[in-house]
């Protein structure tokens, strides 16, 4: 399972403009915003994007600019696989060493989306234990039972961060997951074809599209 929102892409306008200073070719620029505040890429500056794209990753470095902000909401076993991608990402996490014993364990707090029924009946006996060692910690605070909840807590466990990337960071990404036996680096390819000119600058390279 993973979920993907509040996404917000920012910094289009001075990335485009810093693409054309090489040849201080600002006077072409073609590209405005319209009435909903959204930066449109007119025909001129999409040209330059695409040939630059296209051109590799030495020439495409204005798109190292262009910043991408969303919140996920994915299993420890998936950020184990993201957290690859130190290069360009920032990440603010929910702390499970201050929050593990804030609320009841709940099914929809661990990805069990993929589990036979017989796993998933024992994955909810060993839910329960977890939850019996939790109430202790919270009545007793013996530092023994919070220990126990910290190495019991599954990969499936469901941790919330909000990351920070780049478009750079989404073209490599991309290619590297989109073929990936995880369900949830599909999902997130999925997502990253979502954003604003994807096509354009993060599948860009054609022999690979």
């Amino acid at each position: 399972m993973i979920k993907l929102e509040r996404t917000a892409v920012m910094n289009l306008e001075n990335a485009i403009r810093g693409a054309r200073n090489p040849m201080n070719s600002w006077a072409k620029s073609d590209s405005a915003y319209d009435e909903k505040g959204n930066y449109i890429l007119g025909e001129n500056d999409l040209t330059l994007a695409r040939k630059l794209c296209r051109a590799g990753s030495d020439h495409r470095k204005f798109v190292r600019q262009i910043l991408v902000s969303v919140d996920i909401t994915a299993p420890l076993y998936w950020w184990k696989e993201f957290d690859t991608y130190k290069v360009a990402t920032v990440a603010n996490s929910t702390s499970t060493m201050h929050k593990i014993h804030a609320k009841p364990f709940e099914l929809s707090d661990f990805s069990t989306d993929r589990l036979s029924a017989g796993a998933l009946g024992a994955f909810r006996a060993y839910m329960a234990y977890m939850e019996e060692t939790r109430l202790r910690y919270v009545e007793g605070k013996d530092k023994q039972d919070w220990y126990d909840l910290i190495q019991l807590l599954p990969s499936s466990y469901n941790q919330l961060r909000t990351v920070t990337m780049n478009y750079e960071t989404l073209i490599n990404i991309y290619y590297a997951r989109r073929s990936h036996k995880l369900d949830e680096w599909h999902v997130f390819c999925d997502w990253i074809l979502s954003l604003p000119y994807a096509n354009d600058l993060i599948r860009c390279r054609e022999d690979e599209a």
